[in-house]
């Protein structure tokens, strides 16, 4: 079982994270002059450059721990957590907006617990299938206002969301799940290190992307809007890459997948709220719904995973 320790560091971890996290979902409707590839090319980047600022201090200690094994497999799950995702989630978002993408990647909990599950690690999957279901029912609810409220985007818009968003919670699930086995499986790397050399990866990466993102067509900017995107994509590279990502790994290094996974539910939370602040609205009916749901199925899965002693002493 976990640790009382582990299990508040975690939850602290995952948290923080999602509050982090959650900023990304707003960061294409801040920069909605630009397509979904500048976007993704300009976060991953920044954030880059960013990890190679940071990894300097230790860049002979790290680089002399690294084989070509850990560059192989950074390369790969930077290409799945990083790029591919952003690239499904900012098209997501500008085609059928913040709550829609939010909450079909807010399956994440349920994705995650389903694909990443092993026997004696955490709670067994029987005992969350509850959980797991109020998660799946908020997810329904925020469909079903979505695609039942009065809109003026057409429905091709928000199918091409929809399958947007389904290829972010597809990739990011995987990605999760081998992210945490490759964690536990490298002790030579600290959370905030294997973060940085995911950074260095994915920046190294997105550098493909420069020649069809801004030099292939596209709209002109003027140099105004080119500053804002830049201040916006470092702000989302070193608030939710590097230190979201860091905390991701340490609350991954303490808490098993069962739980972990769940915790991801705060970034949908916080991503609804930022949407709603930036739309200067409460929450609709069935979205409060689905708030509502979606907070319970994590909190009734962190009781489901409370160490053996705080259940005795009820």
């Amino acid at each position: 079982m976990i640790s009382p320790r582990n299990l508040l560091l975690g939850l602290v971890y995952g948290l923080v994270a999602g509050a982090l996290w959650g900023g990304v979902f707003l960061a294409p409707k801040l920069l909605d002059a630009f397509t979904p590839l500048q976007m993704t090319a300009g976060r991953y980047i920044a954030y880059g450059l960013a990890a190679a600022v940071l990894l300097a201090p230790t860049w002979k200690s790290v680089m002399a721990r690294m084989d070509g094994r850990d560059w192989r497999d950074l390369a790969l799950l930077s290409l799945l957590g990083n790029l591919v995702y952003y690239v499904g989630l900012a098209v997501a978002v500008q085609t059928a907006g913040v709550a829609l993408a939010s909450l079909i990647i807010g399956l994440l909990p349920v994705t995650i617990t389903l694909a990443g599950a092993r026997k004696g690690e955490g709670a067994p999957l029987r005992a969350l299938a509850g959980p797991l279901a109020l998660i799946i029912a908020g997810g329904v609810c925020i469909n079903v206002a979505v695609f039942t409220a009065p809109s003026g985007a057409p429905a091709s818009k928000l199918i091409l969301g929809v399958l947007g968003a389904t290829l972010a919670l597809a990739v990011w699930t995987a990605y999760a799940v081998w992210n945490a086995r490759r964690l536990a499986a490298t002790p030579k790397f600290n959370s905030h290190e294997w973060s940085l050399l995911t950074g260095l990866a994915t920046g190294l990466l997105s550098l493909v992307l420069v020649v069809p993102a801004f030099m292939l067509g596209g709209k002109t900017h003027p140099p105004a809007a080119w500053t804002w995107f830049w201040l916006v994509s470092f702000a989302v590279a070193i608030g939710a890459s590097v230190i979201g990502n860091g905390l991701w790994n340490a609350a991954s290094r303490v808490l098993p997948l069962s739980l972990s996974g769940q915790l991801i539910v705060f970034e949908t939370l916080f991503a609804l709220l930022y949407g709603f602040l930036h739309e200067g609205r409460w929450p609709h009916l069935l979205e409060g719904a689905a708030i509502v749901l979606m907070l319970a199925g994590v909190i009734w899965s962190v009781r489901l995973h409370r160490p053996v002693a705080a259940h005795a002493g009820e």
